[in-house]
């Protein structure tokens, strides 16, 4: 029998029995209805995947970047990240919320590294040692347990104030280092600190975004195998002294091959 005839009679028969057949291309045609604002700090922003907008400024977002590979590849009805380097739930309230509206129906937001300070731990575990790396991630702990949580509420509360019937996800952070290898530089116990600390923000983010009602995308596993340490192709900037700004951030890989489609399929 005919592959065309086949087609017709499962068509036939899908419908006599009110089937919906959901080809590959239905949930990208869904979403091209999608309002899509994109929100967070640098990781969100796309820093350390190059192609910067030239309206972007110091923000740093990039082509490359999640949101914008989003819009790229599903071609939302509209789309605006106002996600900036730096940025910190602070900012986030103040000055990117305002990007929202009652008809936004899709927002991602990547934020709360910058509130306990990634870069300055990066920066005392690189230059001061082991003893002071340690003591500089229980300190952010310490922080992330007593802190965090409310200032994600607050911001997770202006997101749904503004945009009351948007899908919201949360998209969180890979952990850097791949442990058990053999690796120069930080010390192994100075990376499975980091990485605690790492794990400790996912966490209670994921605990603050299910409490809101919204989706918590875990980018964790998916950069396992490419992180740094690892054997293989590394998704993430080891410390560039030439360009201090793109270190320990995903790279062009690390976003279409790592974020995107955690993002993607989160976002439904």
């Amino acid at each position: 029998m005919r592959r065309s005839r086949l087609a017709t009679l499962a068509l036939t028969l899908a419908a006599s029995l009110g089937v919906t057949l959901t080809l590959g291309a239905a949930p990208a045609q869904a979403a091209a209805t999608d309002r899509y604002v994109a929100l967070g700090d640098s990781y969100a922003s796309g820093v350390g995947a190059d192609s910067y907008t030239s309206e972007s400024g110091s923000c740093l977002r990039s082509t490359n970047a999640y949101p914008a590979l989003y819009n790229t590849n599903i071609r939302p009805a509209s789309y605006r990240s106002v996600a900036c380097s730096g940025a910190t739930t602070t900012d986030v309230i103040n000055n990117q919320l305002s990007a929202l509206s009652s008809t936004t129906t899709l927002v991602s937001v990547t934020i709360g590294g910058n509130d306990v300070g990634f870069s300055s731990i990066m920066s005392t575990c690189v230059l001061q040692g082991e003893t002071q790396c340690v003591a500089a991630v229980q300190a952010a702990e310490d922080k992330a347990r007593t802190q965090l949580p409310g200032k994600l509420a607050n911001v997770y509360n202006g997101i749904r104030s503004r945009a009351p019937s948007a899908r919201v996800v949360v998209v969180g952070y890979p952990v850097f280092y791949q442990l058990g290898t053999v690796c120069v530089g930080l010390s192994a116990t100075s990376r499975a600190k980091i990485n605690e600390g790492i794990n400790l923000v996912d966490d209670i983010t994921r605990t603050a975004a299910t409490s809101a009602g919204f989706t918590f995308a875990d980018v964790r596993s998916i950069f396992v195998g490419h992180q740094l340490c690892s054997y293989g192709e590394k998704w993430l900037h080891a410390l560039n002294y030439l360009n201090l700004t793109v270190s320990y951030h995903p790279t062009a890989a690390g976003q279409s091959g790592g974020y995107y489609p955690v993002f993607r399929s989160a976002a439904g």
